[in-house]
């Protein structure tokens, strides 16, 4: 008697399945905030600390402090060829990168594709951190142990799968009206004028800490780290001195709401499944890694792979290519860089439809559950919208209810034609098989149609306005 061996690798994976989008398709789906909580042991955030809906006005209101300790995942790379690496890797330009500055590091495919991002920042010479999602990580932890580089890579893991039990830094956000405020009273001296993304030092509780300007949901603000050992006291000064401020720690309902009032898409399908040039990559990540073991969920439906991948400019990235420098993709993007772009935008749900969504769950074949205030219910979301013709001219994302706008509001991707605020299209909400596809992960459902109106990307003037203060080290 033999016993078929699993797949160890990704490629492995992908040759055992007739179709690599129906595997992906079948994962585990659910409350995708709610089942990581479920998962996290202590320390960890909660997923509420008064309510959601009043920690969502913090960020708009007073000031919101996040504790971004536990669920990130860190690259370190140290060495002569730390910032030459991550340059060959990445769209961004790194000419005038120095110690003390943050990137949005993007990478791309050979073909011009989103594989991953994060934010990736330098305290002094020949030593990089990389903070984000476990894609962007993979891909350059393959090439720092693959390629010819003189580079240390050193990889801290987010706390659940941490063999360490615990981090090499902890990392909280405050952000607010109120933001700066708190940190003067904290620090008992003005801020300096901070652009966005460059990092300054300051001392809170006797302790040292890295102030990088930065921002979730589009407010001002600064991210603050330091050593793991001195996060406690960190965190217990805010705490205190917010009491002043109307600080409110933000659980993780509310924190992953920010994305889509900043108008950030935080899990587009990373493009690594095709092509042979990507095979050594596919060949090298385990079959047990996140791009193997998410799930695809939503309304668009394609047995195709690649029409789930999308390019810098879908993704508002456009202003991050800069071709200064050889880096994988560049060929692609440059053919690319004055073709049609679809374009991302706010959409805002139609509160009849939504409310009739909620009615429905009284009929015997209800629609889609909508889950508040995040209704992302699989790691890659993807549901079709629809122009009057119902013809698909986009891809809604990432989706939930923001207590400061009152409205349900996704993230999407459409025709040009389309992207104009006002514009008028439609939400295909559940799945094309009713659940039956993601069986036993969704309850049975009908599909619906939500009206929906295009807005812009960030929604919200304040956060525009305060976007462009941090870009000129204004405070807005």
């Amino acid at each position: 008697m033999t016993t078929e061996r699993k797949p160890r690798t990704l490629q492995e994976l992908i040759d055992s399945v007739p179709n690599i989008v129906d595997y992906l398709y079948a994962n585990r789906k659910g409350s995708v905030v709610r089942d990581a909580v479920q998962r996290q042991p202590p320390p960890h955030v909660l997923p509420e600390y008064t309510n959601w809906r009043d920690e969502q006005r913090a960020w708009r209101e007073t000031v919101a402090l996040y504790d971004q300790s536990f669920h990130m995942t860190t690259s370190i790379l140290r060495g002569p060829d730390a910032v030459k690496l991550v340059s060959y890797l990445a769209v961004n330009s790194f000419q005038t990168f120095r110690p003390g500055r943050a990137r949005h590091f993007l990478a791309v495919s050979p073909q011009g594709y989103y594989i991953g991002d994060g934010i990736l920042y330098s305290l002094q010479s020949d030593e990089l951190f990389l903070v984000g999602r476990a894609a962007g990580h993979n891909w350059v932890q393959f090439h720092a142990e693959t390629g010819d580089w003189d580079v240390q890579y050193e990889r801290d893991e987010i706390f659940t799968q941490n063999p360490t039990g615990r981090r090499t830094v902890y990392r909280f956000q405050v952000e607010g009206p109120n933001a700066f405020p708190l940190l003067e009273y904290l620090t008992g001296a003005p801020l300096p004028d901070t652009r966005f993304f460059e990092i300054i030092q300051l001392r809170i509780a006797g302790c040292d800490v890295w102030a990088l300007r930065h921002t979730m949901a589009g407010g001002p603000g600064f991210e603050l780290f330091g050593p793991w050992d001195e996060g406690p006291a960190v965190k217990a000064a805010i705490i205190e001195a917010g009491q002043r401020f109307g600080l409110r720690q933000v659980g993780s309902l509310a924190y992953f709401t920010t994305a889509f009032e900043l108008g950030w898409i935080p899990r587009p399908l990373p493009a690594i499944y095709t092509g042979e040039e990507l095979r050594p990559f596919r060949e090298w990540l385990p079959a047990t890694a996140n791009e193997a073991t998410w799930a695809i969920g939503g309304s668009f439906a394609s047995p195709n792979v690649e029409d789930y991948y999308m390019t810098p400019w879908e993704l508002g990235y456009g202003h991050l290519v800069k071709f200064d420098h050889d880096f994988i993709g560049r060929p692609a993007l440059e053919r690319m860089a004055n073709e049609r772009h679809r374009v991302k935008v706010s959409l805002v749900w139609n509160q009849d439809d939504v409310a009739a969504v909620v009615r429905s769950y009284t009929d015997e074949l209800p629609a889609k559950y909508i889950d508040l205030p995040l209704s992302t219910y699989a790691t890659w979301q993807y549901d079709a919208v629809l122009n009057r013709e119902k013809r698909v001219i986009g891809i809604s994302t990432y989706v939930g209810f923001s207590w400061n706008e009152r409205a349900m509001i996704s993230l999407a991707i459409v025709e040009p034609e389309y992207a104009e605020p006002g514009t008028a299209v439609t939400v295909l909400w559940g799945e094309p098989d009713g659940g039956a596809r993601s069986r036993p992960w969704l309850e049975p459902h009908r599909q619906v149609e939500i009206r929906a109106t295009v807005a812009p990307v960030p929604l919200s003037e304040y956060a525009r306005q305060h976007l462009a203060a941090a870009r000129s080290g204004r405070r807005a």
